[in-house]
């Protein structure tokens, strides 16, 4: 594969990193929280200055794109080469809540640098992480020669990703044919640590749902119809208590249908990473480890899918006692879900299981929400490749191991309704406090995210084609 000089685009950084600094921080002052009405206007204020940002990079097609929340923005720059692949960068606009009094040490919304560290709240979720490809491809064309981008680049960051990204889906099949790419890239993931840099290559996808359990029309003295009547409480317990087996396996039948297993190169991967399981277990405020037998603990956050009680419910809640039969129950569960599950097929599996379940004399509802596909890139994609080398470079030639999310997120639909393959090209770390009071981005590594976007450009172009 051909190379632009590293120096070039390391002189190219250097030379522009004040002025990046502080556009950034320009735009980290408008506090675009998409979960708060009030702030519906900062929503819209940061997807037009960052439409008006990326038109003064170079990108000769900017706009903004409505949807029935927050909108988004799109960007454009067509390559000069008739044959070039195309490109599109996905990341997001909107953060999260944020105020003095949650703990931070400073306003989250008046950016500050201390000790090479960038304090803000969207500092490293996600708008340091969109806003390095500005510089990134700029150097690209600096350290290249090139008036356009080696492949034909196109940016859409959404404005509602903190708030579950409920009309992503639909935007993306609005303008799937403005979207078609050979490639996507999402800026919206870390790394593993700051001396361990590694690439994603795939995230779980999500199905949950509420089940309702209605027995008597209303609450009855337990001493004169208990045990002569179904309780909704007590077949909310059996459908928790039957949800695992022995094994920590998932009962439903079918539920692991179509998984590939994890290869043993995979495999040997997640254990070359240094992990630490008594520091994730002091992260995690648990006290022990519990899981699919057979799986590490990467293993199962990472590669194997998941069932979980999110809550259960039913009759008195009070203090004392009150001997009734609840006339209602509930059970909230999720699944975590890994390539080759479709979540469609899993709702239905679910659904049939719960209703087999059910007694005669209880009535019972099941809803799902929103669901959300896996992704996972293959370990010798050839897109996936060109990443690591680019990254590689960023980081002085340092080996970059691989890891996976085991959270959820919008990637798949791009992947689901594109047809691309997805890669996860991210410098935050686990310290940078996501969702946290004093959210921040490590400058240098900031800048090895730069790095990273300008030597991918020209890479992608060969390994596409």
């Amino acid at each position: 594969m051909s190379a632009i000089p590293d120096n070039a685009v390391r002189t190219y950084i250097e030379q522009h990193r004040t002025a990046f600094v502080d556009d950034l921080a320009e735009w980290l002052r408008i506090p675009s929280v998409s979960a708060q009405p009030e702030h519906d206007d900062d929503v819209r204020r940061s997807a037009e200055w960052l439409a008006a940002k990326l038109a003064e990079t170079g990108f000769p097609v900017t706009e903004i794109w409505p949807t029935p929340g927050a909108p988004a923005v799109f960007a454009e720059w067509p390559s000069s080469d008739p044959d070039a692949p195309t490109v599109l960068v996905y990341g997001h606009h909107d953060v999260q809540p944020a105020a003095r009094e949650d703990g931070w040490h400073t306003e989250p919304f008046e950016p500050v640098i201390e000790d090479g560290r960038l304090y803000a709240r969207g500092a490293a979720d996600d708008k340091g992480q969109v806003f390095f490809h500005t510089l990134g491809v700029r150097a690209h064309l600096a350290a290249t020669g090139r008036t356009a981008p080696a492949v034909n680049l196109k940016l859409l960051v959404e404005g509602e990703e903190e708030s579950g990204s409920p009309h992503f889906r639909a935007l993306v099949q609005q303008h799937a044919d403005r979207l078609a790419a050979d490639a996507v890239i999402v800026s919206d993931t870390g790394m593993w640590s700051e001396t361990t840099p590694t690439v994603c290559t795939g995230m779980r996808g999500l199905a949950d749902c509420e089940i309702t359990l209605y027995g008597p029309d209303q609450d009855i003295h337990s001493g004169s119809f208990g045990g002569a009547v179904p309780n909704p409480a007590t077949v909310a317990a059996r459908i928790v208590a039957a949800l695992h087996d022995e094994d920590e396996r998932v009962t439903v039948p079918g539920f692991y249908d179509g998984i590939a297993p994890l290869s043993d190169a995979e495999r040997e991967l997640f254990a070359e990473l240094p992990f630490d399981e008594e520091t994730w277990l002091r992260t995690a405020r648990s006290h022990g480890t519990l899981g699919e037998a057979g799986y590490t603990t990467l293993e199962r956050i990472w590669a194997r899918p998941t069932a979980e009680v999110n809550g259960i419910g039913g009759g008195y809640q009070g203090a004392g006692g009150k001997t009734i039969v609840p006339s209602s129950a509930m059970v909230k569960l999720s699944f975590r879900l890994v390539a080759g599950q479709e979540p469609d097929k899993i709702e239905r599996a679910v659904a049939d299981w719960v209703a087999d379940r059910v007694p005669a004399g209880i009535r019972h509802e099941i809803v799902f929400g929103a669901a959300t596909r896996p992704c996972l890139t293959p370990l010798d994609h050839p897109a996936l490749q060109a990443l690591v080398r680019a990254m590689s470079r960023a980081f002085d030639g340092e080996e970059i191991r691989f890891t996976r999310e085991g959270g959820s997120g919008p990637a798949a639909d791009l992947q689901d309704v594109l047809d691309a393959p997805v890669l996860f090209l991210g410098i935050s770390v686990p310290s940078d406090g996501w969702h946290a009071p004093d959210e921040k981005v490590e400058l240098d590594l900031l800048f090895k995210g730069v790095a990273a976007s300008a030597h991918l450009w020209g890479d992608l172009a060969e390994a596409l084609r």
